[in-house]
Order: C-alpha cells, then sequence, then structure tokens
C-alpha cells in the first residue's frame, strides 16, 4: 500500500499529513509553529517542517510529498543558491505604494488585469521586488532567482543547490503578478519592471498538476505543489460552481471555474487552480485572527465568543463591526484601522460584542462572494473550512449573512489533505484525482439578514469612501 503526503506550509504553522494514496485514510499527522511576523528567513520554513516530520513519525514508508504554501511570499536568491534576505510574506504591507506604482507603468488596472489576471497590491511578489529594488538596490542587483514559499521548501527537500532545478506548478505562479495563468507563461517583462532591469532572472519551472518536480534526498517523489487555497480546493473536491470561503489567518472566498476573471476593479484576483484550470479568489487580511480578538477583548474561550453571539440578535442591536485590525486587502486599504461603530450603554453586552465581532469578519467575505457573483463565476455550494469555520456560531451567521445555504464539512487540515491528494495523484498515473471520502457536511439555512450587510457596508462607505 502507498502512502502520500501532503504539507500545508502556512503563515502560522506547518502541518504535514499521511494518507493512503488510494483510499485517502489519514494515517498520522504532525505540526510545527512557524515564527511571528511579515518577513521570515525561509530556512525557519525548513527547521519547522523537518520538525513537523518528526513529529508525524517520519516519512521511511512515504512514496511521495507534496508541499502547498502561502502565497506571495518572495524568496530571493543569490547565484549560489543564498537566501539574501528575510522573506517578505503575503501580509507585509509595506510595497503597497509598489504596487500602486507597478499598475500605472503597466499601463493601468485594466492592463494589469488582462496581463497576469489581477490588479497588484501590496500582497503580490512584484510588488515585493520593487520594493527591494528601490529600498535595498544593493541586494536588489544580487538577486539572480526569485521563489515562492512553497517552490523553496520542495527545492530544499530535493536537496537543491542549482537554482535552475527551482520548481513550482501554475496556481502558486499565478499570484506572482508575472505570470499569465491563461497562457501559462512567465511574463519575464513585468518582472524586469518590478526590478527596473532586463537583466535575466532566474524563475521555477512550471510542472503540470499530476507530475513530479524531483525527488528528497532519500527518494520520496515531490509533486508540483500548490498555493495553500489551490490546494484546499483539491482537498476539499471541489467543483466548478462551488465557492470555498476559508477562514484562516486571513479570509479567502474562492471558487473553482473554467473560464478565467480579469478584474480591473482589483477585488477579484485572477488566480489558477490545482487542476488545469482556475480559481478566481477574493481575499482579506482580516478572518480567524478577529476571533482571536474577541476572544482576549471579553476574556473568554473561543467557544464561548460563539456561544454569546449566538445569544444575540442578528445586527447584534445596532453594534457594526469594520474589522480592518491589520490593515486590509480587498478592498485595498493597507493602513485601515479597525472600527466599532454604534456602542450605547443598552447595546454594551459581551453577547453584543461576540455577535458584531463574527458578523464583522463574515461581511467581507460575504461581500467576497457578491463579487465572485457579479464577475460571472457560477456558484451553486458555498463551503466553509479553516479554523474558524469550526466555531458553533460562523455557520448559522454566514449562511444569514449570505443569504445561501451554507455547507461545512468535518474540521480538517485541507490544505494538507490537498497536497496529498495532489501527490497521489502524480502517484495514480491517471489524468483527474482519484476521490476520497470526505464524511458529511453539516448544512445551515438561516433566514437572510441584508439590513446587516446594509448596515456592514454603510460604515465601510463612510469610513473608507469605498
Amino acid at each position: 500500500m502507498d502512502f502520500v503526503a501532503g504539507v500545508d506550509s502556512s503563515t502560522q504553522s506547518v502541518k504535514i499529513q499521511i494518507h493512503e494514496a488510494i483510499s485517502g485514510k489519514l494515517v498520522r499527522q504532525g505540526r510545527a509553529t512557524h515564527p511571528e511576523g511579515t518577513e521570515v528567513h525561509p530556512e525557519k520554513w525548513r527547521v519547522a517542517l523537518q520538525e513537523a516530520i518528526d513529529d508525524a513519525g517520519g516519512l521511511s514508508d512515504v512514496s511521495a510529498i507534496s508541499i502547498a504554501g502561502q502565497q506571495h511570499g518572495m524568496v530571493a536568491l543569490d547565484s549560489s543558491g543564498e537566501v539574501l534576505r528575510p522573506a517578505l510574506l503575503w501580509n507585509d504591507t509595506r510595497s503597497a505604494d509598489a504596487a500602486a506604482d507597478l499598475n500605472r507603468e503597466c499601463g493601468g488596472e485594466q492592463a494589469m488585469a488582462d496581463a497576469v489576471g489581477s490588479v497588484l497590491v501590496a500582497s503580490f511578489t512584484a510588488a515585493k521586488v520593487r520594493w527591494v529594488r528601490d529600498h535595498e538596490p544593493g541586494l536588489a542587483k544580487e538577486i539572480a532567482a526569485v521563489a515562492l514559499p512553497h517552490d523553496w521548501l520542495s527545492w530544499k527537500l530535493a536537496g537543491g543547490t542549482d537554482i535552475g532545478e527551482i520548481f513550482t506548478d501554475r496556481s502558486d505562479a499565478s499570484g506572482t503578478g508575472y505570470f499569465n495563468s491563461v497562457t501559462n507563461q512567465y511574463r519575464h517583462d513585468l518582472l524586469a519592471l518590478a526590478l527596473r532591469s532586463d537583466r535575466t532572472i532566474s524563475l521555477p519551472r512550471i510542472i503540470d498538476p499530476h507530475d513530479f518536480g524531483g525527488k528528497t534526498t532519500g527518494g520520496i517523489l515531490i509533486a508540483a505543489g500548490a498555493g495553500d487555497n489551490a490546494a484546499a480546493a483539491l482537498g476539499i473536491q471541489a467543483e466548478p460552481g462551488d465557492v470555498i470561503v476559508s477562514l484562516g489567518t486571513s479570509g479567502t472566498a474562492f471558487a473553482v471555474s473554467a473560464t478565467p476573471t480579469h478584474d480591473s476593479k482589483g477585488e477579484i484576483a485572477g488566480f489558477a487552480d490545482a487542476t488545469g484550470i482556475f480559481l478566481p479568489l477574493v481575499c482579506t487580511l482580516n478572518a480567524a485572527r478577529i476571533m482571536d480578538a474577541a476572544s482576549r477583548i471579553l476574556g473568554v474561550t473561543l467557544d464561548e465568543v460563539g456561544a454569546l453571539a449566538l445569544q444575540a440578535q442578528p445586527g447584534a442591536h445596532g453594534l457594526t463591526l469594520l474589522p480592518y485590525f491589520e490593515g486590509e486587502r480587498t478592498p485595498n486599504r493597507p493602513s485601515a484601522q479597525g472600527v466599532l461603530s454604534g456602542m450605547t450603554l443598552s447595546n454594551a453586552t459581551p453577547a453584543n460584542i461576540a455577535r458584531a465581532m463574527v458578523e464583522g469578519m463574515l461581511g467581507g467575505l460575504a461581500d467576497a462572494v457578491h463579487s465572485l457573483r457579479e464577475a460571472g463565476v457560477a456558484i451553486h455550494r458555498i463551503i466553509l473550512i479553516g479554523g474558524a469555520a469550526k466555531n458553533s456560531a460562523v455557520g448559522p451567521i454566514a449562511s444569514s449573512l449570505f443569504g445561501a445555504e451554507v455547507l461545512v464539512p468535518e474540521p480538517g487540515e485541507y490544505v494538507a489533505r490537498g497536497a496529498a491528494r495532489q501527490a497521489a495523484w502524480a502517484l495514480s498515473g491517471s489524468t483527474t484525482p482519484t476521490p476520497w471520502n470526505l464524511g458529511e457536511m453539516e448544512r445551515y439555512l438561516e433566514e437572510p439578514t441584508p439590513e446587516v450587510m446594509v448596515r456592514y457596508r454603510n460604515l465601510r462607505e463612510h469610513t473608507l469612501g469605498w
């Protein structure tokens, strides 16, 4: 019996799962933490990955492995493969002005969306390359290769030293700002624009979703890997018409789609998925950590936050949260701050505050689902995943805000599961991934509360003019 391993190297931690390749049965798993911050030396990820592998009992019986990782992060390497500086992560907003400059220099937001599927914001790798070029020009001259977090980890598993042997997949490449997921080609001209130089920079080879890019130093086959959201879609076995709302460190709403998007407003990123089609995606910077903040503010556990929120009426008796605790990506306001509005002596209760926090966290994602619909993305099902989806209040409140039935699968590490499923797919030699048993999903269908979304949007417009 073949076993496969899937890795989720996320912002806060790394998780690894070992599955039976054919049935998908979870055999064992491990995890380790990542350092906090918006820039991290990649070696910290490699050390954490080894800790997670050890925690999972090692890989001696594993035939294939795949790594999914946080998107956008810039790993700058010199010609010998040495890391030049700590990686700037997706949630590092110092590159916001650089993103705006690149959009303008490309010919405007529509031109950039046509070129790479997305209007650039601070998260995109290209914006981080430009920031380094403008603020660390001496270091920028030494850059010989740029990799993403999952690319770099796969390469290191293979004992990599030659920068020409780094590989990636189209889903993660589509978040760089210099890759066209329709033609499946890098836009070297846009990378040159970011660097203000036309010198040759090595970029990872694009591996097909069901292919291997190399072997570990122990002989385990390494699959292409994927961006975290694309891997989650593969793990949840999403099909065209499914929208997945993921509540992790960031909040994302993304759909598996047979057709690409080119949103000039910048709300929808035109990413690729992990199977060969597309993954239009809306990302917010603030999701599960809003629940953490509610827990700290109220002095209760996360479970108690959920219970309190369900005690309050929809709309929290007039309390509304704009949850931009760490700036925001959609809308693109990297310097924004959170706002709790409408507080009175009568509604200042733990239950109302808890409800407002949950509604605020979900409000931006309800708008994200609306934006996907407006862009013509077919939506048949809404599936909630991620750490915060486990909370008792999130499913029913999401259904009321989205105005639709919401499905919540069994708690699981769907990014790691998706990576493992990709490894199994490559191992099978098939043109399509093998279905794995998902188990039952909880279903929530609540009375719609459009008035809550109206108040949320009015607060956003009043605060941000957006």
